[in-house]
């Protein structure tokens, strides 16, 4: 009698997947780029105030996307200190690059890197960020442990995540749905996904079996607020590629009604003053003993 292997996560093709992912969405991510600071703002400041960085700091930001918080963090080391944004894909770096251009800042800069394997020396920074980067890693402890390597003793490591798939429903009913039209399985045990580290406890009990001493975590409140429920369509289906690569066995004519779905069940967001998307965030630090 036969037996069916169960299907394996292969983390090797997720990470080329998701590399492919980024290239392609680096425009549209770079051009969102102020609903992404009016968004994750505050998240952003929390993560950079539990991090406790000052000026002169020299802070490394992994997954640092089109380098909007890059940005942030750059203005408040100040000219003194220095903030090297990383990023599996070249052509978001690119963006970033150009963002620190014309903000003016010469204490910026981009370099490819995969978050797994820094090619970085040991202690050299004095903080590590990662806003929702960590939980897209294949191997999120091996990420971690990299971060506290090259952290120097007493540094911190600061990350955002998304928490449970019901305080952030902006994007969990488009994955449901998704899931649903494109018959796809459950996550495969050890797959890494927007909701893999927003269970109560897991993201602490990550950052403390990696090594890190004081950890804790806070809740953010980050409604997504757009004009309607169309516009949040547009923002996802331009810069979310995971959203996409769910969606990749489906007919063009499918997935032109899967997104008429997710705007139809998103619509029940909408107010008089415009569209507001549940959505909490996680923040977590953890310090290098």
């Amino acid at each position: 009698m036969e037996t069916t292997a169960t299907p394996q996560f292969d983390p090797v093709k997720y990470k080329q997947t998701t590399h492919d992912q980024w290239q392609t969405a680096a425009e549209a991510w770079y051009r969102w780029s102020s609903t992404l600071n009016q968004w994750l703002g505050k998240a952003t400041d929390k993560m950079l105030d539990m991090a406790g960085i000052g000026s002169g700091h020299r802070v490394l930001d992994i997954a640092a996307g089109a380098g909007e918080q890059s940005i942030t963090t750059a203005r408040r080391v100040g000219p003194s200190g220095y903030v090297l944004a990383t990023d599996i894909s070249s052509n978001i770096l690119d963006y970033a690059k150009q963002m620190a251009q014309q903000a003016g800042l010469n204490n910026v800069k981009t370099q490819v890197m995969d978050g797994e394997n820094l090619t970085l020396d040991d202690e050299t920074f004095d903080a590590v960020i990662s806003r929702v980067g960590l939980i897209y890693f294949p191997d999120q402890q091996r990420a971690l442990k990299e971060m506290l390597r090259v952290l120097k003793p007493g540094g911190k490591v600061a990350a955002i995540v998304y928490s449970t798939p019901d305080k952030n429903k902006f994007f969990s009913v488009p994955v449901s749905i998704i899931r649903n039209r494109a018959k796809l399985p459950p996550p495969l045990p050890g797959q890494p996904g927007p909701f893999s580290l927003g269970a109560e406890g897991v993201l602490e009990q990550a950052f403390t079996h990696a090594g890190f001493s004081n950890v804790r975590t806070e809740r953010i409140d980050s409604p997504l607020q757009l004009s309607s429920a169309s516009e949040c369509v547009k923002f996802e289906k331009e810069s979310f590629g995971a959203l996409h690569q769910m969606m990749s066995s489906l007919s063009d004519a499918e997935k032109a009604s899967v997104w008429e779905e997710i705007e139809q069940e998103l619509q029940k967001f909408e107010t008089e003053n415009g569209f507001e998307g549940p959505c909490e965030m996680v923040v977590a630090v953890g310090e290098k003993p």
